[in-house]
């Protein structure tokens, strides 16, 4: 319809155009007459005549378009296009008025066609159509301690992270281990949060050799701060030691105690879940939680899993007096059943620094109980720890596996105590946190330090620790007429003394030197004596 009425529209202007031509060229023709005779009445009659008609056939073609134009759905109804006088046009559009005599009657005005203000112009063929703007981009930088990914609004973040500890050990003493360079471990993973109340961790380490390769991954529901939730496969909250994480340990190993922690074998972490939370601002921690207790993904082979508690009081958090605001005190309980009939053992006697074995690995069946205090004082650069745990392991029902097939009959259970004391001392007067890492003051290199700047030597750290353990599996003898036997008695210890230095050249990478003298006083393999064993281990750790 558009087309159709810019066409009308030409065709005025191409009628318009002539009537125009042929009023300006009458009165030449008049003056040219003039000059030579006058023309006769027909003549003026007839041209009048000619002149009326193409006055009235301009008249209908007016009307045409303009009924065109008012027609509905038409473009110009929609005002695309509009016919205006001359007179009304735009000053780039006006054409003047041709020259007309003064008696030929009314005058008749150019039309043009002009686009209204209104209508859409139709885009350039190369212009592209415009983009739907999207939301703010995603953010990503660095947070001072981590990577890190996080949403527009706030809602996600994630987090890579993860820590290299490569050791240098060597050992003197008779029948010590060969002095060896160890990747002890290699760990990467993610954490991060969504919404406020979600926090998510996953993280593996590439140079596990016992059990998955997975350490952590679990779901933390923060419901409150007084509850929380959490699920998946992580530490299970016994002692201590256990909540003090690999990057933030004050010696290369843990002290003897984390022997009888339950699942050793996966670095203290089993599927479970555990409710936990912080009363009155942190002042009292407390955790409850149930686990497999199988040493990492493996299932439990009983019905009754792995039951543990723990409470940690911070009585003097919210004083004013440095002197005790980081003095804390707890305790732990844990409650397990072991199966004989899946091979259950007793615990581990090989030393953390896997220096020799004190204690062999007896077959157990029943209940599994343990039980632990400990305490932390940390002023200023200065930091003292201290913990004490107690295990008893039962053996049940367990003769037909003992020397001699003795049958079903069960014999006095395995009971062990561990102790752990040690402290540590900033020389460069940093602040001891109580699981973290310190706020080197003034790096040797690297990147300065979250929340300072300034080169110098580093952090430097001496520490002093006393720890030990004691185990005893009581024999006994059958006189059976049938099955006589004897089941032999354990009764072993051992105790360490450790020299460490701890240096921090910046914030992300720490030295560590320990020099440990293990005092072996019952061997439990046959052929060793009672001895010294010298171990010097060398860690250097780096974590992101």
């Amino acid at each position: 319809m558009r087309s159709l009425t810019v066409s009308f529209a030409l065709v005025i202007l191409m009628v318009s155009g002539s009537l125009a031509q042929a009023q300006g060229s009458q009165p030449a023709d008049k003056t040219a007459a003039s000059a030579s005779n006058v023309a006769s009445k027909e003549e003026v009659n007839q041209l009048r005549s000619e002149v009326a008609a193409q006055r009235q056939t301009i008249e209908e073609l007016k009307a045409l378009v303009e009924k065109l134009v008012a027609a509905p759905g038409s473009p110009a109804g929609n005002g695309a296009v509009e016919i205006r006088p001359v007179a009304d046009a735009s000053p780039e559009t006006s054409v003047l008025p041709v020259n007309a005599p003064s008696d030929s009657g009314a005058r008749l005005m150019n039309a043009v066609m002009v686009e209204s203000s209104q209508a859409a112009k139709p885009a350039p063929k190369d212009q592209k159509p415009a983009e739907k703007k999207e939301g703010p981009p995603l953010t990503a930088g660095w947070s001072g301690e981590h990577f890190f990914i996080k949403s527009p609004d706030g809602q996600f973040s994630i987090s890579p992270y993860g820590y290299l500890d490569t050791d240098y050990r060597a050992y003197k003493g008779d029948g010590a281990p060969s002095d060896t360079f160890i990747i002890r471990r290699a760990r990467f993973g993610f954490q991060g949060n969504f919404g406020s109340h979600f926090d998510f961790a996953i993280l593996t380490d590439a140079n596990a050799t016992t059990g998955a390769i997975v350490r952590d991954a679990y779901l933390n529901v923060r419901i409150r701060p007084e509850f929380q939730f959490q699920a998946g496969q992580f530490k299970e909250p016994f002692a201590q030691e256990t909540g003090i994480g690999a990057t933030n340990l004050d010696f290369v190993e843990r002290g003897l105690q984390s022997l009888l922690y339950p699942s050793p074998g996966t670095a203290f972490r089993s599927p479970g879940m555990t409710l936990h939370g912080d009363i009155k601002g942190g002042i009292v921690q407390w955790w409850a939680g149930a686990f497999n207790g199988r040493n990492g993904v493996n299932a439990n082979n009983t019905n009754e899993p792995d039951f543990v508690g723990r409470l940690r009081f911070y009585p003097f958090r919210k004083s004013k007096n440095d002197w005790v605001k980081q003095f804390a005190f707890g305790g732990s309980i844990d409650h397990a059943r072991s199966r004989g009939l899946s091979g259950d053992l007793s615990f581990s006697g090989v030393m953390p620094d896997v220096a020799y074995n004190f204690f062999p690995s007896l077959r157990i069946n029943g209940p599994i109980e343990r039980y632990e205090g400990e305490f932390t004082y940390l002023y200023g650069p200065f930091g003292l720890r201290g913990e004490y745990v107690q295990m008893q392991q039962q053996r049940y029902d367990i003769g037909s596996e003992t020397p001699g097939g003795l049958g079903f009959l069960s014999v006095p259970g395995v009971g062990a105590k561990a102790w752990n004391i040690h402290t540590t001392y900033l020389l460069t007067k940093e602040k001891r946190p109580e699981n973290g890492t310190p706020r080197v003051k003034s790096p040797l290199f690297g990147p300065d330090t979250p929340g300072g700047k300034g080169r110098g030597l580093g952090a430097w750290e001496v520490a002093l620790r006393y720890t030990g353990i004691q185990a005893n599996a009581p024999g006994q003898t059958f006189f059976n007429p049938f099955t006589p036997g004897l089941v032999p008695t354990y009764d072993f210890h051992t105790d360490e003394i450790t020299f460490g230095l701890n240096w921090y050249p910046n914030y992300w990478i720490k030295y560590q030197v320990n020099v440990a003298v293990d005092q072996l006083h019952q061997p439990s393999v046959t052929g060793q004596v009672p001895q010294n064993f010298f171990v010097v281990l060398q860690r250097l750790q780096f974590r992101f």
